[in-house]
């Protein structure tokens, strides 16, 4: 671990960051340019005590975790991920086996739409990202661990994860999230992260099996989707996304036709996910 060119490379990519780059108000007393070290830590979930002891260079080794988190807080690029672990002693991670780190355009995307339901998914249905408001209509996605990580994986072994979803809607959810899934095992073969997750799921739930078998294909058009949540009841919103094919993740973003009694759920949501925060 290089504790001086980690300390430096924080402060130089922390002071490269504007707040407006990351969603957040510039506010009159901001005398210089660049985030402040609370503003990274809070965006990389950590305490600023501990973000501030690594730029002065008498912090703690930082697990990949928390180098992970940090690349995200600072929006680095794949290289400068790279780097940041290398510099911190840890093997680079292997790019193939995981995609969790969300593209920085994708992140400045994210970052702009506070007030409208959006996530960061990658291929396998892990939720990379997502704003208040995102968090607000479908709860913290990001919280999971292991095979949980995946939406797809939960829908089929956690009954509470059907929830939000009408009842009369459920067999069409799993047939496409089974459809998702098969593409992903079919790009990315035997010994691959989807592979687990289509063998755990194979062994775990008889309906997964049986809609595995008649492998099911995606679908181009994508129906609106239906919501019960449980404070502001049925929603009919439409799901528009964004590819990013370097990395295979998606940019979801949740809308209602304007002026429709979702529209106006889906501003009361905003008002509950910034609340959130």
């Amino acid at each position: 671990m290089d504790r001086a060119q980690l300390a430096s490379f924080l402060r130089t990519r922390r002071e490269a960051l504007q707040p407006e780059d990351v969603g957040l108000p510039r506010g009159p007393r901001r005398r210089t340019g660049g985030l402040r070290r609370e503003e990274v830590a809070t965006l990389s979930g950590m305490s600023t005590d501990y973000y501030s002891r690594l730029e002065q260079q008498r912090g703690p080794h930082p697990s990949e975790q928390m180098l992970a988190a940090l690349a995200r807080g600072l929006r680095l690029s794949l290289a400068e991920r790279d780097h940041l672990f290398q510099l911190a002693g840890h093997a680079v991670p292997h790019r193939a086996v995981r995609a969790d780190h969300v593209n920085p355009g994708m992140m400045r995307i994210l970052d702009r739409m506070h007030d409208t339901p959006a996530q960061v998914v990658n291929h396998l249905g892990e939720t990379l990202a997502q704003t208040a408001p995102a968090v607000a209509l479908l709860g913290d996605e990001t919280r999971h661990t292991g095979f949980a990580r995946s939406a797809h994986h939960r829908w089929f072994t956690d009954p509470q994860a059907r929830q939000l979803h009408p009842a009369e809607g459920h067999e069409t959810q799993s047939r496409l999230l089974v459809a998702h899934l098969h593409a992903s095992y079919t790009r990315d073969g035997q010994g691959s992260r989807a592979a687990a997750l289509v063998d755990d799921l194979l062994g775990r739930s008889p309906e997964f099996a049986q809609l595995w078998r008649e492998h099911p294909v995606p679908a181009g058009y994508c129906p609106p989707k239906h919501f019960v949540h449980p404070e502001v009841g049925a929603l009919e919103l439409h799901c528009q996304t964004l590819v990013d094919p370097d990395q295979s993740q998606t940019l979801l973003v949740f809308t209602a036709v304007p002026g429709s009694p979702s529209d106006e759920k889906l501003r009361l949501l905003a008002v509950i996910g910034g609340q959130l925060v």
